[in-house]
């Protein structure tokens, strides 16, 4: 199976507003950027960032083959090209059945190679929640290192949630990853 990144546009709105459906799920996908249910109209000023020059942030959709089928959604975000820096945000395999299968790895890996080899970035760094253990699995094998821990850090309903951070850098994706 390969993965394939192609830019995110609107007319792939409708599919990601479909594969959202929870509040909880929009909250371990994005974070606090966006309210349930999501919507065109808070997508649009989401994609406004990926127009600017130099952009806030690249947003793709991911591919897969030999199915060609549009199977994911993830973004570099806060691209900082003074620092080198940036963020891995908002990484989703949509349909629940492709979950497990090793599509959200390839898709990291490729967004990695995009930050490295094409920005040429120093660093890319993440936040994900404690309790999401598939998507820490899926950023180990990535390569990615655990940092810390950020307490309490995002207010969620009644409660609050603690996302670990985590971070690659270029020296340990040169030496593990490029190809």
């Amino acid at each position: 199976m390969q993965v394939e990144l192609r830019p995110f546009k609107r007319e792939d709105f409708s599919r990601l507003i479909g594969w959202i459906d929870s509040a909880e799920l929009l909250m371990r996908w994005a974070g606090p950027i966006f309210t349930f249910p999501l919507t065109e109209g808070q997508l649009g000023k989401y994609l406004e960032g990926s127009l600017s020059n130099p952009p806030l942030r690249k947003i793709f959709k991911a591919v897969v083959y030999p199915q060609g089928e549009v199977l994911g959604h993830v973004e570099l975000n806060n691209i900082d090209l003074s620092n080198r820096s940036a963020t891995l945000s908002r990484v989703l395999v949509g349909p629940p059945a492709w979950r497990g299968k090793g599509v959200g790895t390839l898709m990291v890996k490729k967004i990695l190679k995009v930050g490295f080899e094409e920005l040429g970035l120093h660093r890319i760094d993440l936040l994900v929640f404690d309790y999401n253990n598939p998507a820490i699995s899926c950023y180990k094998k990535a390569g990615f290192t655990m940092e810390g821990l950020l307490r309490d850090a995002r207010r969620f309903e009644e409660g609050y949630l603690s996302p670990y951070i985590m971070s690659m850098l270029e020296e340990e994706w040169y030496s593990h990853f490029s190809r």
